[in-house]
């Protein structure tokens, strides 16, 4: 069975990395990793291939920046051709990045008829059938039809809401689940999200978090990382004391609501200063928030230089397991480092009014932050302040759920004796 793992930004590439490995070690599935070069910049794409142990893409489409609306297009576009030219009978994609949903809907609309295709979408409604007795089914449900001629379309991280649609990425999520036939669900909040839209309980499969499946896999790896001993030669020549395993704060910051406006990175910034008052801040930057930070006045600029904020380059997924590993806090806006600190138990502050990822508050060691200098400062020193933290113990956050994946796939495609 051909499927296409579809990876456009750098949480993607974690996330399908352990579903490769998977799908390779099943044998009944034919992986092609497409990449569509969201994240065009080798220091934030290539690296994560390599460090996760992936082979270079089979398919780049090279999309690169723009707005929403055109980078959205561009992906549907150059994505189009390679579907109707290999034809594969399933599409999979993850999290909430332009490329989920853009390669949703193109898979939804592409037609390419024939035996093949026919064949899995039959087993498909037999297994939809065979769980025909599930709370919630409704008659309407059953009377949905989709083509046979298109790929399925598969979503992992399915059901995460915010609610809130000033995000561009709250849209994806919800247009690209209405658009899939299978809907992997990370917490139990995914799939009362689902059934509240009204979508097929038969669809909705439980199966845990792949990003802590990568976590699993590669901290072992993470700790052979000398990332703190390089951060420390360039600390050193403004700080006497080193920076130690435990005794720094990590931030890592990427939303466009925080840092592509000059005010609120200026606020964010100072509110860091004052907290490295207390304890050395490390702070991986995009390049794009550099290009910005350079425009704020001289003055400011020459105040975070003599603070105790060590500013850095984008830093490789093994230094950073390493770093998050080890921090006595992280602030952030990411969801994946939402949920990664709550399973390796490191106090987490969000600097977002809403998160996607409630079971994180729920259950792990995550905070919501009001954007203003005074609570980020205060809340950052109460998590200091705070002896103990606990990891959480998340249904299905295991290191298993691409095993799940490939296992539900697995048992909905593949007839018996056969393998590919």
């Amino acid at each position: 069975m051909k499927v296409f793992l579809v990876a456009g930004a750098r949480p993607n590439f974690m996330k399908i990395a352990p579903v490769y490995r998977a799908m390779q070690e099943n044998g009944f599935f034919d992986p092609v990793i497409v990449h569509t070069g969201q994240h065009y910049d080798a220091k934030m794409s290539k690296v994560f291939f390599e460090e996760l142990e992936l082979p270079e893409p089979h398919i780049y489409l090279g999309v690169g920046s723009g707005t929403h609306a055109e980078q959205t297009a561009e992906i549907m576009k150059r994505f189009e051709p390679h579907l109707t030219e290999l034809q594969p009978d399933l599409v999979m994609v993850v999290g909430d990045v332009n490329s989920t949903v853009a390669c949703s809907l193109v898979a939804a609309k592409v037609r390419y008829p024939g035996e093949r295709l026919a064949e899995y979408w039959q087993r498909y409604e037999r297994f939809l059938q065979s769980r025909a007795n599930l709370p919630g089914v409704r008659e309407e449900h059953r009377k949905q039809k989709r083509s046979h001629a298109a790929p399925l379309v598969a979503h992992i991280e399915a059901g995460l809401r915010s609610f809130d649609f000033d995000m561009p990425e709250e849209i994806n999520r919800i247009e690209t689940d209405h658009l899939s036939d299978i809907l992997f669900t990370t917490c139990d909040d995914g799939d009362e999200n689902l059934l509240r839209e009204g979508v097929d309980p038969r669809k909705i499969f439980q199966v845990g978090n792949v990003m802590i499946d990568s976590l699993r896999s590669f901290l072992p790896k993470a700790r052979q990382s000398g990332i703190l001993q390089e951060l420390n030669r360039i600390w050193r020549r403004k700080h006497s004391e080193p920076l130690t395993a435990g005794g720094y704060a990590l931030v890592t910051l990427h939303r466009p609501s925080n840092v592509d406006h000059p005010q609120m990175l200026r606020m964010i910034l100072s509110a860091l200063m004052e907290i490295s008052g207390e304890i050395p801040v490390i702070f991986p930057m995009h390049p794009r928030t550099q290009k910005l930070l350079a425009q704020l006045d001289d003055e400011f600029r020459k105040r975070l230089s003599r603070s105790r904020l060590l500013i850095t380059d984008p830093i490789g997924y093994l230094d950073f397991l390493y770093l998050e590993k080890h921090a006595r806090i992280v602030l952030t806006d990411s969801g994946g480092v939402q949920e990664e600190t709550s399973y390796l138990g490191v106090p987490c502050l969000t600097l977002r009014p809403n998160t996607e990822r409630p079971v994180t508050i729920r259950e792990g060691t995550n905070r919501l932050v009001p954007l203003r200098k005074e609570s980020i400062v205060e809340f950052a020193r109460q998590a200091l302040q705070r002896t103990s933290w606990q990891p959480a113990s998340i249904r299905f956050w295991d290191g298993r759920a691409a095993q799940r994946i490939v296992g539900t796939l697995t048992e909905i495609f593949k007839p018996a004796g056969r393998e590919r």
